[in-house]
Formats: C-alpha cells, structure tokens, sequence
C-alpha cells in the first residue's frame, strides 16, 4: 500500500483521513500541483512550487511550507513510495471551518501529498496520435489558478470520452485555449503556436519547457491567440501536461489533422524534451 503524506504524518493511504468540515470537501476550497518525478528526483520544482504560491496567494490561503520544507516533505514522501518515476500529487485546502461562504479568519490548511507510479506516454500514441474534439469553454473566469474544483473539467473530459476522443479542445469567444486537462500548441503556417498566459488557461510548466527548448533550438515559436478556424487547417496540434508530456493529436472532430499522424516538428520536440529530461535525471543522481 502507498504511503501518503498528511499534515505532518507519513501514514498508508487507507489510514488517511480528514475532517468532513474540511472546505476542501465542503466547498472544493484549494489549489494543487502534479509534479513528475525522474529517478527519484521532482522534475521542474521550483517552476511547480512557484505556480502553486501563485495558487494559493491568488486564493488567499497561507502558505503552508517555504521551499525547504516541501523539499524535505517530497524527499521523504518519494523515498517511502520506492523512489523511480512517480507522479507527486499536493494538495493543500484551506482546512476545517464551520461551513460558511465567508473565508475563516485564521484558517489552518490541510496538506496532502502522494506519489502514483508514472507511466510513460505508450507507444502507440507517439506513432498514431489521439483523437480530439473541440467544445466550448464551460470553466470559470479564473483558470490560471490551479483549483481542485475540477467539476466542469471532468464533465468536459467526460464529454471527450463519450465521443470516442481522449481530449476536449476547449473553445472561449471564438479562440481555443487549453485542453480539458492539458495546454494547447499547434502549428500554424511553419510556426509552433501555443495560447498567451492570462486567466483563461493555466500556465503549464511544461508548455514552458517546450517554449524553452523551441527558443534553444532554433524552432519557430510564439504565444498568441488560436482562432477555432485555425485548428481545421493546422499542419499539427499537440496538448501537453506534466504526466502525459506531448501528445500530438491526429484527428480532431473527425477530421484528419495534418497527414493525420505526429508530424515532424513534434518528432523532433519529442526527442528534444526526452533528452532533457535523460540530462536532468543522470544530473539529479550525479
């Protein structure tokens, strides 16, 4: 059985429980990150600590640990769970309260952490793609936040799933912004184009990386907005996140995009975020 991290305890995941007044399971009131890990090493930390400040400050929950105390928590979280490859899940709600829409004056936050064995992206998606769909945007006006009040994204996802996809494209006044749990690059006229950072999306640490790596390498790349018309007639589209990494997508509402299979410049952007990652990983253990 896993062993999972909970206001201060190391305790098996069946162990572990929290106050039904918790806000977290009241009012869905917190924030998380996902942060993969690689040979035992959190892959991006500091870039995965600072967007969840960002989250908590954003919805006015204290900060519960400084940097050094998630490093200690997450060194000995992934020790106990084998170490390897993981996905490390935190989650931090602003504890139990009476219930009341009111944020409590001195709140006492509730941290939870994980590890989940991390599985790579198959094979068959790397040489075939998935299949997509778009959908209008049914979120909040607050998406850069990492909230754990997923609702409307399950509900997409869901929508995805039941149309024989893997992913919903996410369509907000006529523009694509992220997927239902990924962010959103395609390329548009020889140019690798993802959505500009702002409250309609999250500011994916890999779509960062991926940023990074298309400055370094010489690959045509910007931010800027992605008209729906602009999704029919992209030579690729890929979504991304920090456990599924690229995925490129091949069809989208049915319709081939591309030659409908992973195209060149996500061949080549695969192989440079794997050779990043090896490079991170021999460095970690060094």
């Amino acid at each position: 059985m896993s062993i999972v991290y909970l206001n201060g305890q190391y305790l098996p995941a069946a162990e572990a429980c929290v106050p039904v007044l918790d806000r977290g399971f009241i009012f869905g009131d917190g924030v998380y990150e996902v942060i993969p890990v690689f040979g035992g090493h959190p892959f991006r930390c500091d870039e995965h600590l600072a967007r969840l400040e960002n989250s908590l400050a954003e919805v006015r929950i204290p900060r519960p640990c400084e940097r050094a105390e998630w490093s200690q928590l997450f060194s000995r979280l992934i020790a106990q769970n084998g170490g390897g490859d993981l996905s490390l899940y935190l989650q931090v709600t602003r504890g139990p309260a009476a219930r009341d829409h009111a944020l409590p004056a001195h709140p006492t936050p509730t941290v939870f952490a994980m590890c989940n064995p991390l599985r790579p992206l198959p094979t068959t998606v790397r040489e075939a793609g998935i299949t997509a769909i778009t959908h209008e945007d049914i979120r909040w006006a607050r998406c850069h936040i990492k909230a754990i009040s997923l609702l409307p994204n399950v509900l997409l996802r869901q929508e995805a799933l039941d149309a024989g996809a893997a992913e919903a494209i996410l369509i907000r006044d006529g523009m694509a912004t992220e997927g239902a749990a990924s962010n959103l690059f395609a390329v548009i006229d020889g140019v690798l184009t993802t959505p500009p950072k702002g409250p309609r999306l999250l500011p994916g640490i890999t779509r960062d990386l991926i940023l990074e790596l298309a400055h370094d390498n010489d690959i045509p790349a910007h931010e800027a907005e992605i008209p729906q018309a602009a999704l029919v007639t992209a030579s690729e589209i890929w979504v991304t996140s920090s456990t599924r990494e690229i995925v490129p997508v091949t069809t989208l509402d049915g319709r081939a995009v591309g030659e409908a299979r992973p195209g060149p410049v996500f061949r080549r952007m695969d192989a440079l975020y794997q050779a990043y990652k090896a490079n991170f990983a021999s460095t970690a253990q060094a």
